[in-house]
């Protein structure tokens, strides 16, 4: 009698336990996560090699006359009072507000013009044309003191504002105008289009829907153009002469004379000439970071 053998049962194989991370994968992760010290060390070094000029400026502008004392105590307002009243800090500050405020509201409008055109017009030589506006910023402004001064002295408007304010225009007008086309190239066109089909003409949906979404461009460049008329000393040295018409930084440099510098009045010209620069990127600084982020990312 033929009798049928059962068929052997194997076990299934027991899951095999995870095996433990490699010493060398465990040594990269380790080696990529930093330090915080190495981290910290580094810009608390920068940090403090930044603040101590700041601290020196104050230092002098705070402490009395003739005192060595590396703490401003006690404090004094004369050499403020001093430069502000006698120097006649408050006309040069007004001077300087109003050539950079003109100057951001100029640069603003043409490059807002220029950089729009640049950005939706197709033009013969147009990749030549910005190739040359980019090539301006490498010419000093010392080149352009000769040109400019001639067509100054022809116009009548040497020792005046208005020939500084053009100047420092002119000069800052190039790369405002790339910065702005490339704010206005990240914009979709189709925007424009969706604007015109509703009954706008070209002006209108500009104006209503892209110059909202260029706010922080416009800030971005206006802000620079700004902080560079109100720091620049070379054009208000050279097209003014009258002393009631000079900037902050030709007022500046009178203090300082051959046989002696007033340290005292120099640092308290100079907080005044900085701190306002100091407020407006304070109030400034999440357009300007927004306008750098947008104007970093191709469309």
């Amino acid at each position: 009698m033929i009798t049928e053998e059962a068929p052997e049962v194997v076990p299934a194989p027991a899951p095999a336990a995870p095996e433990p991370p490699r010493p060398a994968a465990r040594r990269r992760r380790a080696w990529d996560e930093v330090p915080r010290w190495q981290i910290y060390l580094p810009l608390s070094v920068y940090l403090l090699f930044t603040l101590i000029p700041f601290y020196w400026i104050l230092l002098f502008a705070l402490r009395p006359a003739g005192s060595t004392s590396l703490v401003p105590w006690p404090m004094t307002s004369d050499h403020f009072g001093k430069v502000w009243n006698e120097r006649s800090f408050g006309v040069y500050f007004q001077n300087s507000v109003l050539v950079g405020v003109a100057t951001l509201v100029m640069t603003t409008v043409v490059a807002l013009a220029g950089g729009y055109a640049l950005a939706r017009f197709d033009f013969r030589l147009k990749r030549g044309f910005m190739l040359a506006l980019l090539c301006t910023q490498f010419v000093p402004g010392a080149l352009l003191l000769v040109p400019l001064f001639e067509i100054f002295a022809n116009l009548r408007m040497v020792n005046s504002l208005a020939s500084v304010v053009i100047a420092e225009t002119v000069f800052q007008l190039p790369l405002s105008m790339i910065l702005i086309s490339g704010f206005i190239r990240n914009v979709p066109y189709s925007l424009e289009e969706a604007a015109w089909v509703d009954g706008c003409n070209r002006f209108t949906g500009f104006r209503i829907v892209v110059l909202p979404l260029l706010r922080p461009g416009l800030i971005a460049v206006g802000s620079f153009a700004f902080v560079h008329a109100w720091n620049h000393f070379l054009f208000a040295l050279m097209f003014l002469s009258d002393q009631g018409k000079q900037t902050i930084p030709v007022g500046l440099n009178t203090l300082m004379s051959a046989d002696s510098v007033d340290l005292g009045a120099l640092a308290a010209g100079g907080i005044v000439a900085a701190v306002p620069v100091v407020i407006v990127f304070a109030f400034i600084q999440k357009w300007l970071i927004t306008g750098f982020s947008a104007g970093a990312v191709k469309g």
